[in-house]
């Protein structure tokens, strides 16, 4: 459904359900789940709803958790090359 609603922003939900070998009901039902995670918007225009995917959510997660891992992995190299040098260090100060 979000694929859908990113490729064709602004379907009905008539349009978007004749995509799927299920009832209407149940669309309606994954879409009011949608709904409540902010992931899919409906907007009345007259007598139909417009529905849109609203990327934010999916967004603050994606950012959440690469800000996270970059930091994780940012930190390593240093941390290998300090490794590194110390087990180097010692092993010349014992040739030495």
């Amino acid at each position: 459904m979000l694929d859908l609603l990113t490729s064709h922003p602004g379907l009905t939900v008539g349009a978007l359900a004749s995509h799927f070998p299920i009832s209407r009901v149940a669309v309606i039902k994954h879409l009011a789940r949608l709904e409540r995670a902010d992931l899919v918007i409906g907007e009345r225009v007259g007598r139909e709803r417009r529905l849109y995917f609203n990327p934010m959510p999916m967004r603050m997660v994606y950012d959440r958790w690469t800000d996270q891992y970059t930091r994780f992995f940012g930190e390593r190299p240093a941390d290998i090359r300090a490794r590194v040098e110390a087990a180097s260090g010692g092993k010349e100060k014992r040739h030495a």
